[in-house]
C-alpha cells in the first residue's frame, strides 16, 4: 500500500482528504483483486504505523468502507472484505421543489396494503418491522415465568402517565453521550414512536396549521395529520443524504410553516442518513426562526457503520427539537413501548396531553423493556440484530440488482430496514403492487409515501426478514412483474394527435 506523506502539504490537508484517501485505496485493491473476499484487511494499528497516519484518520477510513458495504468489522478479529459490493448503479432520483401547503388524501390503496402487511399468508416486502425470530421473544418468555405473584400484582397497576421510574431512567441512560438531556425527568414514556409524534403535534400545531414534512415520507404520518387536519409542505429529500436543507429554507420564506416532522436517520422510506454537517445547519436554522422540529429517530439503533448517528437534538440550542423513538423496531413492537424527549419548553404541554388521553402505558409491557436494559442483554442484542439485518438489506439489494430490469435505481442504506427503488420508466408502482398480491408477495408504492404522484415509479422494500430462499424467490418475481409491466408500456401505441 502507497505511503502516505505526513509532511509538507500533507500535514495541512484537511482529515477528510486524509481518511477518504485511504478509503478509495483500500477499495481500489479490493477491485484489483489484492485483497478477495473473506479476506483479512491489515489492522487499524499496523496502518497507523506503516502509513504515519493518525488512528482516527485509519478508523474513519473503516468507518466509510463499512458504511459503503465493502468491508464488516467482525468483534475482536478486525475488519474483513464483504462479498461483492453492490455495482455502481445510480441511486433514486430525488423529488425537484417542495410543495405548496396542501390537504392530505390518502391514497385508496393504503387500506389494501396495511391489510397486506398484517397478512401471515403472504410474503412481506410491505412493511419496515423486524421478523420476530431476531427479537429476544425467549428473553421475556423467561422473565414472564419466573415473575412471582406479589411483583405481577404490582405490574397490573397504573403507574405515573410520564412512565415507570426505572425505564425512565434506563432511556436517560441510553442517551448519554447522544444529547445534552440525560435527566429521568425529561422524558415521558409513550406507546410507541406513533403515540410520541401524535403528542409532541398536538403540542405545538393546531387544525388547519401547516407542518412540513420530508418527501417520500412515511406513509402513516399522512393519515395521523389528515385525522389532525393539519396540511402539509413537501420538502425534498436525497436518497442518500436526506434532508434537503436549502429547499426547506426557501419553503419557509414562502409558506406559514409552523412545525417540521423530520426523520435525519435511515428515513423511512428512503433509507437515508444526514450527514452531521446537515443536521447542525437544520436545527440552527430552524431554532433562528422559532420553529419546533419533531424528530423520528426510531431506526437509529439499526446503524451499520461503527457507531450510532447523533439525533438533530444534540444541535438543539433553543430547546425547540421534541425527541422521539421507540423499541418497536429493535425488541419488542407488540410490547408498544417509546418515548419523547421534549425539552423544558414542551415537557408539560406533553405531560398533559398524555395523561388525559391514554393516561399511561402498559405497567408490564415499560418493567418487561427495563429488565431486558438491564445489565449487557441489550448491547449483546444489538450486536447481533444490526449484523442480521445489515446482512439481509444488502442481500435483499443485490438481488433487486440481479433480477430486477435495466434502469431500476437503488441505493444501499447505512441503517434501518427499507430499501428504495426507483422503477424503469413503464413501470408504475400501484399495478405492481397489485400484481404482486395477486402472486402472493406485498409491497409498499411510493404513490402511498406522498401527497403528489411524484414516486408513481417507486417502491419501498422491507428487509426485516432473514433473506430466505423464499424470499429471494420473491425478488425475482417482483422483477418478472416489474419487466412485464416495461414491456406493456413500450408495446402501447402511442396517441396520435
Amino acid at each position: 500500500m502507497a505511503q502516505h506523506d505526513t509532511g509538507g502539504n500533507a500535514q495541512g490537508a484537511s482529515d477528510a482528504f486524509l481518511y477518504k484517501g485511504l478509503a478509495a485505496d483500500i477499495e481500489a485493491r479490493i477491485a484489483s483483486g489484492v485483497y478477495g473476499v473473506g479476506d483479512k484487511l491489515p489492522s487499524i494499528r499496523s496502518l497507523h504505523r506503516d502509513l504515519g497516519l493518525s488512528i482516527s484518520t485509519v478508523y474513519k477510513a473503516f468507518v466509510e468502507l463499512e458504511s459503503a458495504g465493502v468491508v464488516q468489522a467482525r468483534p475482536k478479529s478486525g475488519y474483513f472484505v464483504c462479498e461483492a459490493p453492490l455495482a455502481r448503479v445510480p441511486p433514486p432520483q430525488a423529488a425537484g421543489q417542495a410543495t405548496a401547503p396542501r390537504d392530505i388524501r390518502v391514497l385508496s390503496l393504503v387500506r389494501t396494503i396495511m391489510q397486506a402487511m398484517g397478512d401471515p399468508g403472504l410474503l412481506s416486502f410491505g412493511s419496515s418491522s423486524v421478523s420476530s425470530g431476531l427479537l429476544p421473544h425467549k428473553f421475556f418468555a423467561r422473565t414472564l415465568k419466573q415473575l412471582p405473584a406479589h411483583e405481577m400484582q404490582s405490574l397490573i397497576s397504573y403507574v405515573l402517565p410520564e412512565g415507570h421510574p426505572d425505564l425512565r431512567r434506563r432511556l436517560a441512560h441510553l442517551c448519554l453521550g447522544q444529547m445534552p438531556v440525560a435527566d429521568p425527568d425529561g422524558v415521558i414514556v409513550t406507546g410507541g414512536c406513533t403515540e410520541a409524534v401524535t403528542l409532541a403535534l398536538q403540542a405545538v400545531v393546531r387544525r388547519g396549521h401547516t407542518v412540513a414534512l420530508e418527501t417520500p415520507t412515511y406513509f402513516g404520518y399522512l393519515q395521523l395529520l389528515k385525522e389532525l387536519g393539519i396540511k402539509v409542505v413537501e420538502v425534498p429529500a436525497d436518497p442518500v443524504h436526506g434532508l434537503d436543507v436549502a429547499a426547506l429554507h426557501t419553503a419557509l420564506g414562502r409558506y406559514p410553516i409552523k412545525a417540521c416532522l423530520f426523520m435525519p436517520n435511515f428515513q423511512n422510506p428512503l433509507g437515508a442518513l444526514m450527514p452531521d454537517e446537515k443536521k447542525r445547519e437544520l436545527v440552527g436554522l430552524l431554532n433562528r426562526k422559532g420553529i419546533p422540529l419533531i424528530e423520528d429517530n426510531i431506526f437509529s439503533e439499526l446503524y451499520f457503520g461503527a457507531q450510532r448517528p447523533r439525533p438533530l437534538k444534540a444541535y438543539d440550542k433553543k430547546d425547540l427539537v421534541i425527541f422521539c423513538s421507540s423499541f418497536s423496531k429493535t425488541i419488542a413492537p407488540g410490547l408498544r413501548v417509546g418515548w419523547c424527549i421534549p425539552g423544558k419548553r414542551f415537557r408539560e404541554r406533553i405531560a398533559s396531553l398524555k395523561a388525559v388521553t391514554t393516561l399511561t402505558t402498559p405497567t408490564l409491557s415499560q418493567f418487561l423493556i427495563a429488565r431486558f436494559l438491564e445489565g449487557g442483554a441489550y448491547a449483546r442484542h444489538m450486536r447481533t440484530l444490526r449484523a442480521a439485518v445489515g446482512r439481509q438489506v444488502l442481500n435483499t439489494a443485490r438481488a433487486v440488482e440481479r433480477h430486477f430490469p435495466q434502469g431500476t435505481r437503488l441505493a444501499a442504506p447505512r441503517g434501518g430496514t427499507c430499501l428504495w427503488v426507483q422503477l424503469p420508466p413503464g413501470a408504475d408502482s400501484g399495478d405492481l403492487t397489485l400484481a404482486a398480491l395477486d402472486h402472493g408477495i406485498s409491497i409498499l408504492p411510493g404513490a402511498a409515501c406522498s401527497t403528489t404522484t411524484r414516486f408513481s415509479s417507486y417502491v419501498r422494500l422491507g428487509c426485516g426478514y432473514p433473506f430466505t430462499p423464499e424470499r429471494e424467490q420473491g425478488v425475482i418475481t417482483l422483477g418478472a412483474l416489474a419487466a412485464e409491466l416495461v414491456q406493456r408500456k413500450k408495446a402501447r401505441p402511442s396517441r396520435r394527435t
